[in-house]
């Protein structure tokens, strides 16, 4: 599956031009031309990376930051600017930001600075998943809450991977479906099968916890998360 970057870039040509070139790379683009179409898709989708250019109609790049963080999504930053005064450069970094890139830049830069972003990513993530005391292994397949192991079905455990994956982020129906159950172009709505599966894994999970970890937002999706966490939508228990 190619990975997912979310290109936040407010000029035309230079975004066409991103896009162009990470699609070449076969990663799988998403583009937002202000920073509310930003603040929407990252509601609605889980990425991998996101390019995210300082100055931006509606909210700019540092506040989405901000707000990113806020909802404690961890997904890897790398702010594009033409500010480059080093006092810029630290409230970039101390907003959130990842890594930093000055305008104007090569491609070639822009695509090794993503690759270690990736990389860095994938060593700390790519295997093993801690939300509160619940622990996922991908290497053994194996979930562990409270220290007890949790016994799924392949398609629960699925789910969950990727849920705590987008840990703090609301996961919609949509989302499952394309991801998980590989039906981008579902004629026959899966929303009943994935309610399912979502009912018997937070009977699994969260049966008995005084905290619960996995959240339904009322029309919206699901979102996993230590309730003690602040995290976006008000979930419903």
């Amino acid at each position: 599956m190619p990975l997912k970057i979310l290109i936040v870039e407010d000029d035309p040509k230079t975004s066409e031009a991103i896009c162009s070139g990470l699609s070449s790379e076969n990663f799988s683009v998403t583009p937002a031309l202000t920073g509310d179409e930003a603040e929407v898709r990252l509601r609605e989708e889980a990425f991998d990376l996101i390019l995210l250019d300082w100055m931006l109609p509606g909210a700019s790049g540092i506040e989405i930051l901000g707000n990113t963080r806020l909802r404690g999504i961890r997904t890897p930053v790398l702010l594009l600017t033409a500010r480059d005064a080093v006092e810029d450069r630290v409230l970039g970094l101390d907003s959130g930001a990842d890594d930093y890139l000055v305008k104007p830049f090569a491609f070639a830069e822009l695509l090794a600075r993503i690759r270690v972003l990736l990389r860095r990513t994938s060593r700390e993530t790519a295997l093993q998943h801690q939300i509160a005391d619940l622990h996922l292994d991908l290497t053994s397949r194996q979930v562990r809450c409270g220290g007890a192991e949790i016994l799924l079905t392949p398609r629960e455990f699925e789910v969950l991977h990727f849920l705590m994956r987008a840990e703090g982020e609301v996961v919609t129906r949509a989302m499952l479906a394309r991801e998980v159950w590989r039906e981008p172009n579902r004629s026959t709505p899966l929303d009943n099968v994935i309610d399912v599966h979502l009912a018997r894994l937070r009977k699994k999970i969260d049966e008995g916890r005084p905290s619960k970890l996995i959240h339904t937002i009322r029309g919206v999706g699901y979102l996993c998360a230590d309730k003690r966490l602040s995290s976006p939508g008000k979930p419903s228990e």
